[in-house]
């Protein structure tokens, strides 16, 4: 039987799965907007790839997250096997692997993050310690159903595969990175290619009742994506909010703006 976490909750629900970015490797960032938010968001993304954050900091990170309510899903800087061992055996809830071009692809990544007979997953999750209550052997037992395998669409390829991907057992959600996505596709983002590519990208995760997530970059976008259907949402990144709270402020303390609303603490 599945873990019981919040994103497979949401997902149960479902209602949109809202998350966002965390680049910066510190649990008291992570704790410091979950905590406020009062469990409405049910996913953190822990970036490796291009946030400031290795393998050394997975198991802080992956606890902080778990410990408001969320569900910590870190992505790995590639799709090896070493790589997604390490953030699974750092207590995952799921991983996220970039550039998923083919089949072959998303089959490779769902052999790495399974034990066997499904997968090859190496034995040895002495510190995946996120879900409350699970160790042992309810978690040897349980873990290949119930972590999450999200595989990121971004080039040409792997929209011209998307079908045969969304298809592969085992995957549970085509996660699409627009910003990778046009660059890859040498077209503008936003523009109708674009925006044809993350659409078909959508219709194949739902057509083989899997789930669809995106990037956003802000709570405008994210709400565009959730008139559209899509199931896991990124509302914005942890750098994000900050440089553009501290410049709304700034702009505030110049008289350049207006902010009626007071605010209380810190």
């Amino acid at each position: 039987m599945p873990f019981d976490t919040p994103l497979r909750a949401a997902f149960q629900k479902q209602d949109p799965a809202y998350g966002f970015w965390l680049t910066i490797p510190s649990a008291g960032v992570a704790k410091t907007i979950l905590k406020p938010t009062r469990g409405q968001f049910s996913w953190v993304l822990i970036d490796a790839e291009h946030g400031l954050i290795n393998d050394t900091h997975y198991y802080e990170l992956v606890n902080a997250v778990a410990s408001e309510g969320a569900s910590p899903i870190i992505r790995v800087p590639w799709g090896e096997e070493w790589m997604i061992k390490r953030a699974l055996d750092a207590g995952a809830q799921g991983i996220v692997t970039p550039m998923c071009h083919s089949e072959e692809d998303a089959k490779k990544i769902v052999k790495y993050s399974k034990y066997p007979p499904t997968g090859t997953r190496g034995y040895g999750p002495m510190f995946a310690q996120s879900v409350p209550g699970v160790f042992g052997a309810e978690y040897d037992d349980n873990a290949n159903d119930s972590l999450f395998v999200i595989v990121q669409i971004e080039s040409r390829q792997g929209v011209e595969s998307v079908e045969n991907i969304a298809a592969v057992d085992g995957i549970d959600v085509l996660f699409i990175g627009p910003f990778d996505l046009a660059k890859q596709m040498g077209v503008q983002r936003g523009g109708e290619e674009h925006e044809a590519a993350i659409q078909r990208t959508l219709k194949a995760a739902h057509s083989s009742g899997k789930k669809a997530a995106i990037f956003c970059t802000n709570g405008v976008d994210a709400n565009n994506r959730r008139e559209q259907g899509f199931d896991m949402i990124s509302v914005i990144t942890d750098v994000g909010v900050l440089a553009e709270g501290m410049q709304r402020e700034l702009g505030v303390a110049k008289g350049q703006t207006q902010e009626n609303k007071p605010r209380e603490g810190y």
